[in-house]
């Protein structure tokens, strides 16, 4: 029986330790110009100009993240109207107001997000908690859903720090049991997090967007 799960980017579920769940998110901005379309439930990253973009390729680049977007709020440049929507077409904004931008920022949040391939078996997979991965298709998404289309990379599981997903655990969904299938429910964590206290990550610039 196949594994129910697809992909839906990051969904936030928890905070590290078992703190409540405040689901608080933060305003950032979008630049007006940008024709990147930033899905919801996708990695996003900080950049020199104060603004959000999409991660600069499929598996993360090497800016480290903001958080995740999870909707945006906009004026429309045809009809005039406020816009409400779960993700950033790349364009229709009236340039003469901000683009507001609602972001899972907080470095100890965590999410799931369902592995691309098959974890072999569930004593291999479990093995691999503690482990780093980067993201399968971290960058596109449904136009028709606003849903990110982002996954864990399986083959990417390694020690290597520099990775952008920390995996915590699994989720318990009787719907997604089969290891040797894809869509497992990973929990995971941003490994990167630019609002972490290290001091070492810095924003990216424009041109690191690279979609």
């Amino acid at each position: 029986m196949a594994n129910t799960n697809g992909a839906f980017g990051l969904r936030p579920i928890g905070i590290v330790g078992q703190a409540a769940n405040t689901t608080g998110m933060t305003e950032y901005r979008i630049a007006h110009g940008n024709a990147n379309p930033i899905f919801q439930g996708s990695p996003v990253i900080p950049l020199s100009t104060g603004v959000i973009d999409i991660i600069g390729a499929n598996a993360g680049g090497a800016v480290g993240l903001v958080g995740v977007f999870w909707g945006c709020e906009y004026i429309s440049s045809v009809s005039g109207e406020k816009i409400f929507s779960n993700y950033w077409p790349g364009s229709g904004a009236d340039s003469n107001h901000p683009v507001k931008a609602f972001v899972y920022d907080n470095p100890v949040q965590t999410f799931v997000i369902s592995a691309h391939a098959t974890m072999t078996n569930e004593a291999t997979a479990r093995a691999h908690v503690f482990s780093n991965a980067n993201f399968h298709l971290g960058t596109t998404g449904s136009t028709t859903t606003g849903i990110s289309a982002a996954q864990l990379a399986v083959g990417t599981i390694a020690a290597t720090a520099a990775l952008h997903l920390r995996i915590m655990g699994f989720q318990e969904d009787p719907t997604n049991l089969e290891f040797n299938k894809p869509g497992i429910g990973v929990i995971v964590r941003l490994n990167n997090s630019f609002n972490s206290p290290n001091g070492a990550l810095v924003a990216g610039t424009p041109s690191t967007t690279g979609v």
